[in-house]
């Protein structure tokens, strides 16, 4: 996916290898599901500015974390290919909100 997005988006992932969350992830055992609620976009202005709404899932032996994440980016318009069918490029990914909202014990 990090080919649908500039540099941003592999900004983020380096931070995450280099924190070892997905080593934790791994060596954890742990599933995580993300429901995306809605996605709102401006397609009037460009580029177009979107904001997406979702509900991540922290699936884990012990218990099961409901978080709420938020997200901006600036869409740009690229050329179709079978690695990107949208005609789009993601820029400036900006996580807003990535906060826990309830833990349930298994």
């Amino acid at each position: 996916a990090l080919i649908l997005a500039d540099k941003s988006a592999y900004n983020y992932y380096t931070d995450f290898v280099e924190k070892g969350y997905y080593n934790r992830i791994i060596a954890g055992n742990i599933n995580q599901v993300l429901q995306v609620d809605s996605v709102v976009c401006d397609f009037n202005n460009y580029p177009y500015i979107t904001k997406t709404y979702a509900k991540e899932m922290i699936i884990r032996q012990s218990n099961v974390t409901m978080r709420s994440l938020i997200t901006t980016c600036r869409l740009t318009n690229s050329s179709r290919s079978d690695d990107n069918p949208n005609g789009f490029i993601i820029e400036g990914l900006t996580i807003l909100e990535n906060k826990d909202l309830q833990t349930v014990k298994r």
